[in-house]
């Protein structure tokens, strides 16, 4: 059989060469279009959970965010390991799944474990899932300060949020941009027992009223011929001034007639 396959192709000198080039270049044009993957994925498919915690040092971080957090999370469907790091203000777990697993059911899984583990969290805390990305992937810390040290820290996480942030995202290749430290701006109502007690005032009261000036409507629009031109309310807080000058309560002036305000 041998024989007859070597005495053939001798005899066939010229067929045995346009199949050996036909299969040469066949093989060369799968092989140039053939996905190269250096570094293949190692990890087992990751649900990532990021959550800041402003205020918290790492250890209230891991006492009140990481633990119930990971207390949801243990005993999920086809959960392997849950492991977590805590830091200054934020939190991260890591949830591992199997390998025969699917990343976009995973996900769906842990918002639903979530939904029972914000109720045991601090008020603000929202836990958000990290993009999907691989751990093979590479994470680089960009440090910013001021060239001016009269430049304050709350100005300087404002830039960072405002400006910087959603530029790093636009930029191909980054799956996430997290903001840590700083001081994230803020306008703070500060309360004098003395005078909520004068006034008959209840901290509710100055929280709602917080709330009715820092909010914006609408008015419909106006008949100006063939034109309907909107009218807009404009009521979101751009100061202090606006909060100051925000009615809490009528008639509970410390005469008895006046209106309460919040400044």
């Amino acid at each position: 059989m041998l024989d007859r396959i070597i005495r053939g192709s001798l005899q066939q000198r010229l067929l045995v060469i346009v199949a050996a080039l036909s299969v040469a270049g066949y093989g060369a044009f799968v092989a140039l279009r053939l996905p190269i993957d250096v570094l293949p994925d190692l990890n087992r498919p990751t649900v990532t959970i990021l959550t800041e915690a402003h205020g918290l040092s790492p250890v209230d971080v891991e006492q009140q965010v990481t633990w119930p957090i990971e207390q949801a999370m243990n005993g999920a469907t086809g959960v392997e390991r849950v492991r977590s790091s805590s830091g200054t203000e934020l939190s991260v777990v890591f949830v591992e799944f199997g390998w025969d697993t699917e990343i976009y059911r995973n996900r769906q899984i842990i918002q639903e474990k979530l939904q029972l583990a914000r109720s045991q969290l601090p008020p603000g805390v929202e836990p958000q899932l990290a993009p999907i990305s691989s751990i093979m992937g590479q994470i680089q810390l960009v440090g910013v300060r001021w060239k001016k040290k009269s430049r304050s820290a709350s100005e300087l996480r404002a830039l960072v949020d405002q400006v910087l942030r959603p530029r790093l995202v636009s930029v191909k290749g980054v799956a996430q941009v997290v903001s840590i430290g700083g001081a994230p701006r803020q306008l703070q109502i500060v309360m004098s027992a003395d005078k909520l007690k004068a006034h008959g005032v209840s901290v509710s009261e100055v929280a709602d009223a917080a709330a009715r000036a820092n909010r914006a409507g609408s008015g419909g629009w106006m008949e100006a011929g063939a034109k309907g031109p909107l009218v807009a309310v404009t009521g979101r807080a751009q100061g202090p001034g606006d909060f100051r000058d925000a009615v809490v309560v009528e008639g509970r002036g410390p005469g008895g007639g006046e209106e309460s305000r919040a400044g």
